[in-house]
């Protein structure tokens, strides 16, 4: 098995849905405009199923800024 897989380290990237222990495979990148500065991003981690409704709640709040791949979000520099 390799160590590097998903899922199979402690600290494999969860989803941040309440209860999900699903690998994360999307990030979602936002920023509260109230008290944030235009170019802070706080990101949540979302696996398939919650990815839409995750990227609803930020949406709707206008607060969602990017919805990237895990894999290309740990690819950029500072990721």
């Amino acid at each position: 098995m390799n160590a590097n897989a998903p899922g199979t380290g402690p600290t494999s990237p969860r989803c941040s849905a309440k209860g999900c222990l699903a690998d994360a495979v999307w990030v979602l990148a936002w920023n509260n405009p109230k008290i944030h500065t235009p170019e802070r991003r706080k990101t949540w981690l979302a696996c398939e199923e919650h990815r839409e409704h995750l990227s609803q709640f930020l949406g709707v709040r206008g607060f969602l800024k990017d919805v990237v791949r895990l894999e290309a979000w740990q690819e950029q520099p500072g990721g």
